[in-house]
């Protein structure tokens, strides 16, 4: 007897359209499918190419309603965390799938969740923390955690509101800065007594809808201001520490629900392994995987998860590096220069994001470099923050060549 092959052409509705967004939505439209982009701006990289665009504010529950009611889509893909994230419970309800899910975006969304899930439900081993909703708060917290700590927004993204606090004098910086750099309106902070780790990783995670969990081999990657710099892969740990951070992200993902890929993050430190923190999307430090460093990018995967495709294995193709490209000013048009210098060397490539205005510190690029089997990482580190240097972001028709 005949059986009717499901239709796989979905409507994806992607909230946020930045630079993993884009890679998203071009894998998403490889195997097919129709997406609507949706940011707080025009022309965000998402929208480029994607088939439909928006333009509202999703921190605006009425107006994130009436796009659900417009578009009607059969998935809701959340890429940023400035959105009414408690809406997705009745758009779950009304048969729309959210990835993961409503209940891992609003976990997730705020780093109170997701760390009282994890300390407190989990038992997972995390840096000490406290709350505070004040500066006095904030002060408290501080002599209860100890100097040096880092203080965060409970909601921002790519380290913004992000601050070391080394001593009590500090505090007061750090709350303002704090609230300068949130998202949303909630202006509580989580305050973390300062881990002295060697390595930060994130591990790679796919959940599927009818499959096992799989892992990605180990991301290594550094962090200035609270922002990704550079990552690589493979990333050097141990197997007994490996093998513990697949256990933890296993239970993380497990309690959230849901089918994607998750950037679930640690500290490596002398003592052991800690949980620092987790995204239910495509990773920053990811892009490394755009330099085919595995047989399927993590934007591969997350499509594949999303859809409910059948991922056969993740296999470690060849060791590889990425390093960012930011602004140095404020500007609009950005253009990049050196491009011609930064990809004469082999194995090295240039990915630009097609952000229509420049800020000082924001990722515009990332440059990738890629090596045989077996080369040797931190070489491959050093040659993709040389091609990063040699590419220039050039603001309005005069400009100012801005190096990094």
């Amino acid at each position: 007897m005949y059986q009717p092959k499901r239709i796989m052409r979905k409507k994806i509705m992607l909230l946020g359209s930045g630079e993993l967004g884009k890679e998203f939505v071009i894998a998403a439209k490889r195997l097919g499918q129709y997406v609507v982009a949706v940011d707080s701006y025009n022309d965000a990289p998402a929208q480029q190419v994607a088939d439909e665009r928006e333009v509202i504010d999703m921190l605006d529950g009425k107006a994130l309603d009436a796009l659900i009611a417009k578009h009607r889509p059969d998935v809701i893909v959340p890429e940023i965390e400035a959105i009414r994230t408690e809406r997705f419970y009745a758009y779950e309800e009304q048969g729309i799938r959210v990835v993961p899910s409503a209940r891992a975006a609003n976990f997730t969304m705020n780093r109170k969740a997701i760390r009282d899930l994890a300390a407190k439900e989990l038992g997972l081993r995390t840096a000490d923390y406290r709350y505070a909703a004040s500066l006095p708060e904030l002060e408290q917290a501080v002599l209860q955690v100890g100097l040096p700590c880092v203080v965060k927004p409970l909601m921002s993204s790519s380290g913004k509101g992000q601050s070391t606090v080394k001593r009590m004098e500090d505090a007061k910086k750090a709350w303002s800065y704090s609230q300068s750099g949130k998202r949303g309106d909630i202006s509580e902070v989580i305050v973390e007594a300062f881990v002295p780790f060697h390595t930060e990783i994130t591990l790679l995670t796919v959940t599927q809808q009818d499959g096992p969990t799989l892992f990605c081999p180990p991301v290594g990657h550094r962090q200035e201001r609270g922002d990704y710099q550079e990552s690589w892969q493979p990333c050097r740990i141990s197997e007994t520490h490996l093998q513990e951070a697949r256990e933890i992200a296993g239970k993380v993902t497990h309690a959230l629900t849901g089918a994607g890929i998750w950037g679930v993050e640690f500290f490596l430190a002398d003592d052991g392994l800690y949980f620092s923190e987790l995204s239910p999307r495509p990773h920053d430090t990811g892009m490394v995987t755009l330099a085919g460093t595995q047989n399927f990018s993590e934007f591969e995967l997350h499509a594949r998860a999303v859809l409910g495709l059948p991922i056969p294995g993740i296999e470690m193709l060849r060791p590889g590096a990425s390093a960012v490209i930011l602004a140095a000013e404020d500007g609009s048009d950005p253009h990049f220069t050196g491009l011609d210098d930064a990809l004469r060397e082999p194995g090295t490539d240039i990915r630009i994001f097609g952000k229509p205005v420049a800020r000082h510190y924001r990722r515009m690029a990332v440059a990738l470099a890629v090596g045989e089997p077996g080369s040797d990482v931190d070489l491959l580190r050093k040659k993709a923050l040389e091609c990063a240097a040699k590419v220039g972001v050039v603001c309005g028709q005069e400009g100012v060549s801005l190096n990094v």
